[in-house]
């Protein structure tokens, strides 16, 4: 039976030692603000929106809402963004994705001053992160590291493989562990024979959306398993990992929900405190 990763406990530590780090910043005069820019009324977008803002409010962060209308323009959200970028009192931005079809996400990110792009999405910071030079780190990647780390898992020549290469989780992730010296191998779509290679992993990550997709044969006896996978299903939220099948053979393995959820958001505090502490 696998050891649970408690990435909700976790979390509540690093948020509660973020708390004391920005009552300290206070009292330099130094009031970390993050601006949360969302457009349209995507649901889940608006959750994910109300738990940023009460995180923030816990860890005593100023939060500023911007809630654009499905019609806004791309120049319209430019210019937004680049009001943000010439305020002093704003230390980061956050861009809520999605965004209507019409806006180029890509033009938006990139537009986002990298010093406070606390997601981690810039090219500036993609690019440190690959260099392994400090940088604001993705915070789902950066949140699954720490985990990892918190359990003692040795990164340093682990065969690694990720299921997934999106540009928010996957990739960083390959830089993450490559800088963390494991060996990285990424599976998607397109990858044949994918049980011959989680088989080999003996940290093996998911992060494709499929609900149950990792089974009990396609891991190895022993292996670290961490679930990204947040899938809304009839039965609830459920994981990549079919959790109760897998848990048996792993040596560790993260749960869905209070696995790496609740890392994300600490982290995206963490980088807020961060830029707070670079543009006073």
């Amino acid at each position: 039976m696998a050891i649970l990763m408690d990435g909700k406990a976790l979390a509540k530590e690093i948020r509660e030692d973020i708390k004391v780090e920005v009552e300290e910043l206070k009292k330099n005069g130094i009031y970390p603000r993050l601006a949360v820019i969302m457009v349209g009324e995507d649901p889940a977008s608006a959750v994910y929106v109300r738990n940023k803002s009460k995180a923030c409010n816990e860890a005593g962060i100023e939060f500023e809402e911007f809630l654009l209308p499905e019609e806004t323009t791309m120049e319209e959200l430019l210019n937004l963004i680049n009001e943000l970028n010439g305020r002093k009192d704003i230390h980061g931005i956050l861009l809520q994705s999605p965004i209507p079809k019409h806006l180029d996400i890509e033009k938006a990110f990139e537009t986002i001053d990298y010093r406070k792009d606390v997601d981690g999405f810039t090219a500036v910071n993609v690019g440190n992160l690959t260099l392994n030079k400090p940088t604001f780190i993705s915070c789902t990647p950066h949140g699954v590291i720490k985990i990892l780390e918190k359990y003692n898992i040795n990164m340093e020549g682990a065969n690694a493989v990720i299921l997934g290469r999106s540009n928010i989780v996957g990739k960083p992730l390959i830089q993450c562990l490559l800088n963390k010296n494991a060996t990285v191998t990424v599976c998607h779509s397109r990858t044949k024979n994918i049980e011959e290679i989680t088989k080999n992993a003996d940290i093996l990550i998911s992060a494709i959306g499929k609900p149950k997709f990792v089974t009990e044969n396609m891991v190895k006896d022993g292996a670290v398993v961490i679930d990204v996978g947040i899938n809304r299903t009839e039965n609830g939220i459920v994981g990549d990992v079919d959790f109760e099948n897998v848990k048996d053979k792993a040596s560790y393995i993260t749960p869905v929900p209070g696995g790496v959820g609740p890392m994300t958001i600490a982290m995206l505090l963490h980088n807020v405190v961060k830029a707070a502490k670079k543009l006073k």
